[in-house]
């Protein structure tokens, strides 16, 4: 008996979860139909996938093969089904558009307005998360496109440049460097610098930016998200960088926290989108891609530099 693409779904599913309670919640389904459908593939298949205990569930090395095959076929399905929705019309039925955190919040505001008006039968599924989660669900064709900082791995992709977002550095009121214009990438050295937690690429996005190896500085990884990182600073803890698309989408608050731009052009991320080669809808994509670009060169800098 040929396995069925449930199967899979539920075999993905408890190897990312290495639950089947968690794996069968997440798939809307009991834990005995779940438990069940696995056994009965692996008896088809005359393998061992999982194996189980009273406290954990492990993958077994040939399941790691098959867990691999298993993501990519299901992938392919989502492509088959994209092709259907390919021949109904540019920017029409449904996109699963995944987004990181420090992105999301305050990018997604300003377009999905006219975007919502100029394709009216488009609708949007969005998902937030760190980018290696992301990558895994566009993979499995779980998502259908990510916005995302680059540079970040990602296999089997086409991706698009949308902007560059500049990093602003944010420092208490009455820090040294506020009596500076702009300020080089080598005063942050010793600095106590402020950081998203590791998992978040605006952490290794910044460093690189600024041409800083983690031990050149006080890393603090205490940050959860960019709102939470303006709140160290005020409380004076220490230095931060912020997007500039961030600063635009006013995560200041009223803080009055002083800003300084890098004396170097280069102190920025790059912001862009990634879809699967294989999905048919890639020239829809596209569409997607330069409708954003066009509505978000002007913002991707702020001049608004806080004295």
């Amino acid at each position: 008996m040929i396995p069925t693409i449930r199967q899979l779904r539920y075999l993905v599913a408890v190897a990312e979860h290495r639950h089947f309670s968690k794996a069968a919640e997440a798939c809307f389904v009991t834990q005995s139909t779940l438990s069940t459908a696995i056994r009965e593939l692996e008896q088809q298949l005359g393998v061992v996938i999982f194996e189980r205990n009273r406290k954990s569930v492990l993958i077994t090395p040939v399941g790691e093969k098959l867990l691999a095959r298993a993501q990519t076929i299901l992938g392919e399905v989502e492509d088959f089904v994209s092709l259907a929705r390919a021949e109904k019309g540019s920017l029409t039925g449904e996109i699963r558009l995944g987004v990181i955190p420090t992105i999301g919040p305050f990018l997604l505001p300003k377009i999905l307005g006219e975007l919502r008006q100029t394709y009216g039968k488009l609708r949007f599924y969005l998902k937030e998360e760190i980018s290696s989660r992301l990558a895994v669900m566009l993979t499995r064709g779980q998502l259908d496109v990510l916005i995302l900082a680059f540079p970040f791995p990602l296999r089997d992709v086409e991706t698009v440049t949308l902007f560059e977002d500049e990093f602003l550095l944010c420092m208490p009121s009455g820090h040294t460097l506020e009596k500076l214009q702009s300020v080089r990438q080598k005063q942050l050295r010793g600095e106590a610098l402020l950081l998203l937690e590791e998992g978040h690429c605006l952490r290794d996005h910044a460093l690189e930016a600024c041409e800083l190896q983690s031990a050149e500085t006080n890393l603090v990884y205490q940050g959860t998200s960019l709102h939470t990182l303006v709140q160290m600073v005020a409380g004076g803890l220490g230095l931060t960088l912020l997007p500039a698309m961030a600063v635009a989408g006013d995560v200041l608050g009223d803080t009055n926290l002083p800003l300084r731009r890098f004396s170097s052009e280069k102190v920025a991320r790059r912001i862009g989108m990634a879809w699967r080669k294989s999905d048919p809808r890639r020239d829809e994509y596209r569409i997607l891609a330069e409708f954003i670009a066009e509505r978000c060169v002007p913002s991707a800098a702020t001049t608004a530099v806080r004295k």
